[in-house]
């Protein structure tokens, strides 16, 4: 099954809590602090894995967590820092974040990664909190939480050549004779449901991939027919072979379709004309294909006459072969002087990125009326208290303090809190004292 777009959810993994320990040796009387410091947890990352070429891998598995770091250990230890959480996936999948529409990342490159959820750091172990004045600390930290994010994953295959027509054009047939491809071919419209690739090989030693994109109809940017679901695949080609059906066994105008094929491309993403198109004039062994090509022919002319670029014709007969070596080699050429230059190429975005979260205040006060309790919410503080060892007296204090510098004692005065009301911080409460 192809599958080209999927919702997935990460974890990064958190790091390991610091320890509260002290050195208890034979002949070493008050051997001060020795808990060591948590490991660090494992990222996420994507990895590019060229042997995919569909995302059916996320369709049943769309959560996925990397492991915490190891706890801190006594005499100093520090705990083991997880491995990796290493995805594959297949070319050519850009990664959004599915909260903000933020694209995160494109990866087009075999082998490239991006680390999409980045782990937590390890809490440090009591031997960082000693001071001349506290020379025996009960203070650890709780391991960083590793980060935790939606994304949104959608393939655009990576072909050089794009085939593009309406429904029945010849496209299925044109891949299956000049690349070993073997797509579904019947004479009804929509007999290709998902794209298919081929490579074609020329005997000068250049080869391309061709995709067989499934077919066009009017109204396909607005989400008409089969089109639309797979319009985002052209973007990636830098040749589209327009192909338009000259029999007319259908009743239909090849100049009319060859036009309506076109404002769908443009609809879509007005670039996609910017780049080198053929028009590869098909089914040229059946009896009305010379006359309709001659008619074509002439209304091209007359577009041509009011300046506007039009494509070269390339009249092929996929049955007979006719044709196929001769444009075959002008696609080769080319792709030889042509780029993606003229779409927006995505930023670098190997190895990893900044991820920002979708609150970006220090904290938030509200008031919950049904468990009558001010609630302290935000990123900086909720990721802060749960890096605190709240089983030791000296780490809540060192938390109150924290929170003292933030503003929120005033904050809470502000907003009307009174001497007693209850302090709500994710799952913990406390009693507010003024």
């Amino acid at each position: 099954m192809f599958v080209d777009q999927v919702k997935i959810d990460v974890k990064a993994g958190n790091g390991g809590n610091g320890m509260v320990a002290f050195r208890r040796e034979k002949y070493v009387p008050n051997g001060g602090p020795a808990g060591g410091d948590g490991g660090r947890g494992g990222n996420v990352i994507f990895k590019v894995d060229s042997g995919m070429n569909t995302l059916m891998d996320f369709r049943y598995h769309r959560k996925f967590k990397a492991k915490n770091g190891g706890n801190g250990a006594n005499k100093s230890m520090t705990g083991r820092s997880a491995e990796d959480l290493v995805i594959p996936v297949p070319e050519g999948t850009t990664v959004t974040n599915t909260e903000t529409g933020q694209v995160i990342g494109d990866l087009t490159k075999p082998d490239q990664e991006l680390v999409v959820a980045k782990a937590g750091r390890g809490g440090r172990g009591n031997i960082h909190f000693a001071s001349p004045t506290n020379p025996a600390p009960e203070i650890a930290e709780n391991g960083e939480p590793g980060q935790e994010i939606s994304l949104s994953l959608e393939l655009k295959v990576l072909a050089d050549v794009g085939l593009v027509g309406f429904p029945s054009a010849g496209k299925s047939t044109l891949l299956s004779v000049i690349t070993s491809a073997k797509p579904k071919i019947a004479g009804y419209h929509f007999t290709t449901l998902v794209p298919n690739l081929g490579m074609v090989r020329l005997d000068d030693g250049r080869d391309f991939a061709v995709a067989d994109l499934p077919g066009l109809v009017e109204g396909a940017s607005n989400g008409v027919g089969l089109g639309f679901q797979f319009l985002r695949h052209v973007e990636r080609t830098r040749v589209i072979l327009h192909l338009v059906d000259m029999s007319g066994v259908e009743g239909r105008d090849p100049f009319e379709d060859y036009l309506a094929i076109n404002k769908e491309l443009s609809q879509y993403d007005e670039r996609i004309l910017n780049r080198p198109q053929i028009i590869v004039a098909t089914k040229m062994d059946l009896p009305d294909s010379e006359a309709n090509l001659a008619d074509f022919k002439q209304k091209l002319a007359k577009q041509a006459q009011t300046g506007q670029t039009v494509p070269e014709i390339f009249p092929i007969s996929s049955v007979t072969h006719t044709g196929l070596t001769d444009l075959i080699r002008k696609t080769a050429d080319l792709l030889d002087t042509t780029s993606l230059a003229d779409m927006e190429e995505p930023e670098d975005t190997t190895k990893s990125y900044d991820y920002e979260p979708a609150d970006t205040s220090d904290f938030k006060i509200s008031y919950d009326k049904e468990y009558e309790s001010w609630v302290i919410s935000g990123d900086k503080i909720e990721r802060l208290f749960k890096m605190t060892d709240t089983e030791h007296d000296q780490s809540m204090l060192r938390f109150a303090r924290q929170m003292h510098g933030m503003g929120i004692d005033d904050a809470l005065r502000k907003a009307g809190a009174k001497d007693g009301d209850t302090v709500s911080i994710l799952d913990f409460s406390f009693t507010y004292v003024e």
